[in-house]
């Protein structure tokens, strides 16, 4: 039985108190020695009879902590008279520090105690909760290289901090309103608002109709009441994109349908955005025109005392941001950015090291990796080598690979956007000098004209690293199994090996070897990116007929435009061909009138959900052929069927082409999904494979993603989908890492 050693614990161990936490069990068990930090690892230098006792309860670690190794070693030297929590030093990087978390109830407990010291200070946290990753500037993770070094902590905050008994015992980011970070509220221009409290002034300028520019932990929110959302709308541009909000835990009952799950993930120290289903579809449109609503409860000391003033129970609170850019960070750059889009600015003055945007969260699969959940750190044995994977173009991020852990930046946006390309460059250079990973292997698109290849081109002659090109599709299989399967990736666009824009696919194999073996019809897309933005475009580039023509020719298209159209398709100019999932569904949504001009990404396909929700399908004929080795959906074929129909019901009265056209919406879905099922059963009867992967933003719709399963599970087929990352493309880096790791 030892009964001295030196215990080096690796993994997740900086930022999360767990040098306190082995204080106060060495002080439990009698252990004298030391405890300090190495880098990301922790070593503890341990004497006493209840050694084993001892080590077997830290091996367990600290709720925000994730323990990957525990090693015992000889120890040299007499024992000390006591146990010390030593100054940091350097050392291995193999660990992480860990994300953002809300507040913990004991804080919030503190901030609403009458006469406490914690009494309304909006910043207060302990070890157990509170900002990391945004105001980390490097690791060892103590003060001095956080963004809290710019406020010494008070008497107070120290005798706590030096306090093995407190929940703030060598807690970093303690603070008090004596010594900690200040709020300050601004007018339109910049100018400070006189206000004994900042937050109550803040509120009740809420309650009065203001639209507020809010600085978080990991950027600028904007803020209103419901009866603004429509204002904040108009002066944003976003006229018809949802906003999320944010609610009183008491009143989200009250406004959608809440699975026990679905509460847990809004209660959980992660805080994400929870897209719920509305009780009343038809419920708050001004926010969302879907039968959906993205709820998040408070999840800041700042938050919670905003809503415990204000006389409203839901607050929009959506990115300050424009979609696909960054967050901003700056006050200075918010009140550039927003002039005249909001009345009132509620900022503070501790620097946000590391932008972090909200996560979302639907029937419990990732839609954007964020604050919370990244950065993640997943272990994977993808060999010896550093690898790096820079990501898609849209809904971006990065991933690093190094000594058998992967871990994957938050959300970073459209990396063709340069401020995007910028941000997502300085968010691998930040990560790569925390881990201190070398990259000799670096993955990108393989769409050779995307900024975010072209960086990769570069990095790979600075380092002198190998360049691998993984293709889109692939790599969202590969970031969901790295078994033999079936691999389903349905998504808007992707860069083909043919050069067509893949996004309806059916492979084979397992990573790095992919066979496509099935694929949605290809059809033309008349205006290349025009018909993105233009569903209508897309309803003629699959039904190229004189009926179509004159559906829109009822709708306003004038005769130039139409005369346009049908040369683009009949000549094949500017009509790049593709065989999206996400196309396909944007010309229904144009067929039935749902959505004509996209306003924001997947707006045609989500408001065609919200449509169907609620109707009842039926099953169509489905029209496959083989050409050769591959299956081709015709999508035609079903497209042509949904055509027919609608133009039964035209003529229906209000309430009944509405009831007629969910049921028609309801039907298209069901039977697309039919038909990807039908691809993937035939291809795993073929290759005598047992497992389907589902990939692909598409796959958030739940009533295709849920027909795919009950198909597939009916012919006793096993569905995998990744619940770890996002089913859109915030899996893509991970995806590449994977691609390129096996390849070796």
């Amino acid at each position: 039985m030892r009964s001295s050693g030196t215990i080096i614990i690796r993994g997740i161990v900086q930022g999360v108190g767990f040098r306190p936490f082995v204080y106060a069990q060495a002080k439990k068990f009698g252990v004298t020695g030391s405890v300090k930090n190495l880098g990301s690892e922790v070593e503890i230098a341990a004497f006493g009879d209840r050694f084993e006792e001892f080590l077997s309860a830290i091996s367990k670690g600290t709720p925000l902590s994730r323990i990957d190794s525990v090693e015992v070693r000889k120890i040299q030297g007499p024992a000390l008279p006591e146990f010390i929590i030593s100054e940091s030093g350097s050392g291995s990087l193999s660990g992480f520090i860990p994300s953002d978390v809300a507040i913990c109830a004991e804080c919030i407990a503190d901030v609403d105690q009458k006469g406490g010291r914690y009494e309304g200070y909006w910043a207060t946290s302990c070890v157990n909760c509170g900002p990391r990753y945004s105001i980390i500037y490097s690791l060892p993770y103590d003060r001095k290289r956080t963004a809290m070094a710019e406020f010494p902590m008070d008497d107070a905050c120290i005798r706590e901090y030096t306090d093995p008994g407190c929940r703030r015992h060598h807690a970093q980011t303690i603070a008090c309103a004596d010594c900690g970070p200040a709020l300050s509220l601004l007018d339109s221009q910049g100018n400070p608002v006189s206000a004994p409290n900042p937050i109550q002034e803040t509120a009740s300028l809420l309650d009065e109709g203001a639209i507020v520019a809010l600085r978080g932990v990991g950027g600028f929110h904007l803020a209103c009441i419901e009866e603004r959302a429509r204002e904040l709308k108009l002066r944003l541009g976003r006229t018809e994109q949802p906003f999320a909000v944010m609610v009183a835990p008491a009143h989200v009952h009250e406004i959608a349908e809440i699975s026990e799950k679905e509460w847990m993930l809004l209660t959980s120290r992660e805080r994400p955005i929870v897209v719920l289903k509305k009780k009343n579809p038809s419920s708050h449109r001004d926010i969302s025109n879907l039968h959906t609503l993205g709820c998040m409860l408070p999840y800041t000391g700042l938050h919670h005392l905003l809503f415990s003033h204000l006389g409203n129970p839901l607050l929009i609170m959506t990115s300050a941001n424009m979609p696909g850019y960054p967050m901003i960070t700056e006050t200075i750059t918010a009140q550039e950015k927003l002039a005249g889009q909001v009345d009132y600015f509620l900022t503070h003055n501790r620097s946000i090291v590391n932008r972090c945007d909200d996560s979302v969260v639907r029937d419990g699969f990732l839609i954007r990796l964020s604050r919370g959940f990244a950065p993640k750190r997943v272990h994977i044995d993808l060999g010896k080598r550093g690898i790096l994977g820079v990501g898609p173009e849209l809904n971006s991020n990065a991933t690093l690979y190094q000594n058998g852990v992967c871990i994957t930046s938050p959300h970073v946006g459209h990396v063709r956007n340069p401020p995007t390309l910028a941000y997502l460059k300085e968010t691998i250079e930040k990560i790569s000098r925390l881990v201190d990973v070398r990259y000799e292997v670096i993955a990108h698109d393989l769409h050779p004209a995307f900024l975010s290849t072209r960086y990769a081109r570069g990095l790979a002659e600075q380092y002198g690293a190998e360049l691998v090109p993984v293709q889109h599709h692939e790599a969202h299989i590969a970031a969901a199994t790295r078994e033999p399967c079936i691999g389903i990736a349905i998504d808007g666009v992707g860069y083909g090996r043919d050069g067509a824009v893949w996004g309806g696919e059916v492979f084979a194999g397992t990573p790095p070897c992919y066979e496509r073996v099935a694929h949605l019809e290809y059809v033309p897309m008349p205006g290349g990116d025009l018909a993105t933005r233009y569903p209508e475009r897309m309803l003629y580039g699959i039904l190229p007929n004189d009926e179509t023509l004159r559906l829109l020719s009822s709708r306003g298209w004038d005769e130039t435009s139409l005369w346009v159209l049908k040369q683009q398709v009949a000549r094949k100019f500017n009509a790049v061909l593709t065989s999206s999932t996400g196309r396909v569904l944007d010309a229904v949504s144009a067929l039935l009138g749902i959505c004509r001009e996209r306003t924001y990404d997947g707006e045609p396909a989500m408001r065609l959900e919200s449509a169907a929700y609620g109707g009842v399908s039926e099953d169509w004929a489905l029209e496959i052929r083989r050409e050769g080795k591959m299956e081709i959906l015709s999508t035609r074929a079903l497209l042509q069927e949904a055509f027919i129909r609608h133009q039964r019901i035209d003529g229906l009265s209000s309430q009944e082409y509405l009831m007629a056209r969910s049921d028609l919406a309801a039907s298209f879905q069901h039977n697309l999904a039919r038909g990807f099922s039908q691809l993937a059963i035939h291809a795993a009867e073929e290759q005598g494979i047992a497992q389907i992967a589902l990939s692909g933003g598409v796959a958030y719709n739940e009533q295709i993603r849920e027909t795919i399963r009950k198909q597939v599970e009916k012919r006793d087929l096993l569905l995998v989908m990744n619940r770890e990352y996002p089913l859109g493309d915030g899996c893509i880096s991970y995806g590449q890492c994977v691609m390129a790791g096996v390849a070796r």
